[in-house]
């Protein structure tokens, strides 16, 4: 990544100067300074390093016909290797003391995919609802440098392959450099995702630097320009890290501010001016020149920092692990990055077996790290019980599928119990999900075939409008558009006879979460009816649910409601293990986790969502099941069962306790009993 110039080409100050905003930027924006748009200084090194490395290949394949792919290859190894073998190693260390396993072995994957240059799509396929946050992986900015890399492996083979047609050559450049524009900005609204990660759809950025390199040389620009020019390209940076946000809208159109700056600051970059005299100061000379190492040390300091004291308490702190990157940064340019890539008389021959052998280290550490699930025995018993909750909620979703056929099209549903038409519907949100393998195997063990639907923080009610925090507004509208599907798709599901409704009812009635996901909150309106502004929430969840209730008599013969489990305020299986892992560490966070509550303590907010069902129980409309005796004893409720976790987090709890109280879910599944019983003389 951040190639200079090769010594025959002559030395840009000024882009060194580019290299310390892009690389600022970026730390900045990381450790938490008000720099809404930092994250585009990665856009920034996209197009230097297409200038400086087309320009690099153009110039040899116009004086000699073709490209030396050998020496390419050495002077990239020699300028990016050294430095990434020895970050990646430090990180492995400090991982090996302060990573739980089940992060440490995800920790293992991404050492691979960095490694061999496809971290970027590790990356972009990792998304998921209870996937690690970004903050929890050390070696998450390796992304970019895989875009780098497959562009160092596209470019040079492109113009290889095509060597003999010079304007057609061209031509293809400037053909994928349209393709890869077009396809950032249509498919950014709906995969961005997809446009922020992957090559195809950041290979304009790079190619725009291409462009100008070769527009240059075959016109011998100076690259002096005008000074108007470079005070536009500092502005549409400047505002570009000040404004752009993060959001599902980046990069897309937003990226071409950016890229529209480099490129007018790197073709006006020569000239006398006050912009180029600013980007030549030696300090901005200085993080430039370290801003490759920079970029490597500052994530995994951010994050391994982060991690071990429970987040930065205040930009004081914020700033003194800013320092120590640049402290490694300047180490790693200094004794690592420099010795290597001046070292000319190394054999190209040593360079690349080295990085070779380097390579399949790493890829073998990571092969160990993953195949050994992290090491679990690094940490004492007391921890390994959280450890192991925290793992525990890894499924076999091997038969679940997105239908494709009415009533269900679009929706992913799970067959469970035996093959067969379903005759239990489970609907519900992510508590669904948690007690999918009780649920599971109180089907199977019953022989009645079922099918589960579940989407995260969506209540299993009709007609309801929901508003998350923590939702986009495409998954609060998706909520409503699949409970809507899900009710009109009864009619032709005839083999149906039971349902059962499982969700976080305490959420949906008070309105927020609790204890350590208090921050997290959720409003639900009506959809059929107006609403009085100050109608209390409980009052339109206990409408909604007595209507659906109704509605869902009308289908099926009995209709089952689980209470919702304790939920345990101030306990999360990652954090409390964290917590036991790293009590004797130097700087370690303080504990905050606690795992039980008194059961009163929880009376309150209990009784919200009790009084949601318990009418409708009491009338028999619907019957409860109650996993509160499994998980509570003489007024305490445990998050720790015979030395088990059975939370994985403050409210869903791990496949160990779903299976430990499938029982609570047999009389669901006891259709065909049912069923007899109901078809029986009344004098038997």
């Amino acid at each position: 990544m951040y190639d200079p110039a090769p010594s025959s080409l002559l030395y840009r100050s000024e882009i060194d100067g580019l290299r310390a905003i892009a690389v600022l930027s970026v730390v900045l924006y990381h450790f938490g300074l008000p720099l809404q748009g930092g994250f585009v200084g990665v856009d920034i090194f996209f197009v230097i390093s297409g200038f400086l490395i087309g320009g690099i290949l153009w110039r040899e394949y116009d004086q000699t016909g073709r490209i030396w792919l050998r020496n390419f290859y050495v002077r990239r190894f020699r300028r990016l290797a050294p430095a990434f073998f020895v970050m990646a190693l430090v990180t492995t260390a400090f991982g090996w003391l302060i990573l739980l396993p089940f992060e440490f072995r995800e920790y293992g994957k991404s050492l691979i995919a960095a490694t061999v240059y496809l971290s970027n799509v590790l990356f972009f396929r990792q998304a998921g609802y209870f996937d690690t946050a970004s903050e929890d992986k050390p070696l998450l900015h390796t992304w970019s440098l895989a875009v780098e890399e497959q562009f160092y492996i596209v470019l040079p083979l492109t113009i290889l392959l095509l060597a003999r047609w010079r304007w057609g050559l061209l031509g293809v450049l400037i053909g994928a450099w349209a393709l890869s524009l077009a396809g950032c900005i249509l498919l950014t609204p709906s995969h961005s995702n997809a446009t922020f990660y992957l090559f195809p759809f950041r290979a304009w950025e790079l190619l725009s630097g291409v462009l100008l390199a070769i527009w240059g040389y075959e016109t011998g620009r100076t690259w002096r320009g005008y000074a108007v020019l470079s005070w536009l390209g500092l502005a549409l940076i400047l505002a570009s890290v000040a404004l752009i946000p993060e959001s599902a809208h980046f990069p897309g159109i937003l990226a071409i501010a950016p890229v529209l700056g480099t490129v007018l600051i790197l073709a006006n970059g020569t000239g006398k001016n006050p912009v180029n005299r600013l980007l030549c100061h030696p300090y901005a000379v200085f993080f430039g020149l370290i801003s490759y190492s920079l970029y490597l040390w500052h994530w995994p300091v951010l994050t391994l920092s982060a991690y071990l004291r429970g987040g930065h308490l205040n930009l004081v702190e914020s700033a003194i692990w800013m320092a120590l990157s640049i402290g490694l940064a300047w180490l790693s340019w200094r004794f690592v990055e420099n010795p290597v890539r001046q070292a000319r008389t190394m054999p190209g021959g040593v360079v690349l077996s080295g990085a070779a052998l380097a390579s399949a280290a790493l890829i073998g550490l990571g092969g160990w790290l993953y195949l050994q699930n992290g090491l679990p025995k690094r940490f004492g018993p007391e921890a390994r019980v959280h450890i192991g909750a925290s793992a525990d909620f890894l499924q076999d979703f091997s038969r679940c599928y997105v239908a494709t056929e009415l009533p269900l099209d679009g929706l992913e549903v799970c067959p469970i119990g035996p093959e067969g038409p379903p005759k239990v519907l489970v609907w519900g949100d992510s508590h669904l999900r948690a007690f999918r393998e009780g649920i599971a195997l109180a089907a199977h063990e019953a022989q009645t075939p079922g099918l589960l639907i579940w989407r995260a923080g969506c209540p299993p009610l009709f007609d309801l409008r929901k508003v998350e925090n923590t939702a986009t507004q495409a998954q609060n509208t998706a909520c409503t558009q699949a409970n809507l599907q899900i009710k009109q798709s009864f009619g032709r599901l005839p083999s149906l006879d039971t349902v059962l409704l499982v969700g976080r009812w305490t959420y949906y009635a008070e309105g927020r979460g609790t204890g350590l996901d208090a921050a997290n909150t959720i409003t639900v309106h009506p959809t059929l009816t107006p609403e009085a502004v100050d109608t209390p929430q409980t009052r339109i969840l206990a409408t909604a649910a007595r209507d659906s209730v109704a509605y869902l008599g009308q289908w099926f013969d009995d209709i089952y409601v689980l209470r919702q489990p304790p939920e345990i305020p101030d306990y999360d299986s990652r954090l409390a293990a964290r917590e036991t892992a790293h009590g004797g560490l130097l700087l370690a966070a303080k504990p905050v986790t606690q795992v039980f509550v008194e059961a009163e303590a929880l009376a309150l907010r209990t009784a919200l969502a009790d009084a949601i069902w318990q009418p409708l129980a009491d009338e028999g409309a619907i019957e409860l099941l109650d996993t509160w005796p499994a998980f509570c004893t003489n007024g305490r409720c445990d998050a720790i069962h015979d030395g088990i976790g059975q939370y994985f987090d403050n409210n869903h709890i791990t496949n160990a306790a779903a299976l430990r109280v499938r029982d609570v879910f047999r009389p669901v599944f006891a259709v065909d009993a049912r069923q007899t019983a109901l078809s029986l003389p009344a004098d038997q």
